[in-house]
């Protein structure tokens, strides 16, 4: 009997310890999940804002492509029509067969 007059106190004085401290536990738990949460968010706001910005200039890319497309690569051609041109009348064409009057 001695040693159950002894266990009904300490009982009595750690439960309420142990509500207390499984109070606060729970507590932080849910303020962890609150701040993860907004984080997450603002991070998902990012993303989205990102990817808008990404597919905005997807969207010129191919309306540059498709609306001037054949004509980019006309103009490439072109260009390296006047490189060949050039190539072939550049230089000082030279004459060996008369020879320098002293």
């Amino acid at each position: 009997m001695g040693e159950l007059a002894l266990l009904i106190p300490i009982l009595g004085v750690s439960i309420p310890i142990i509500a207390i401290w499984t109070s606060h536990q729970r507590k932080m738990a849910e303020m962890r999940i609150g701040a993860t949460a907004e984080h997450t968010a603002e991070m998902a706001a990012q993303y989205a804002a990102k990817t808008q910005a990404l597919e905005d200039r997807v969207q010129v890319l191919e309306r540059i492509v498709t609306d001037r497309g054949y004509d980019v690569a006309t103009q490439i051609e072109a260009l390296r029509d006047t490189r060949d041109v050039e190539a072939r009348s550049s230089g000082v064409q030279m004459n060996f067969d008369q020879k320098e009057k002293a």
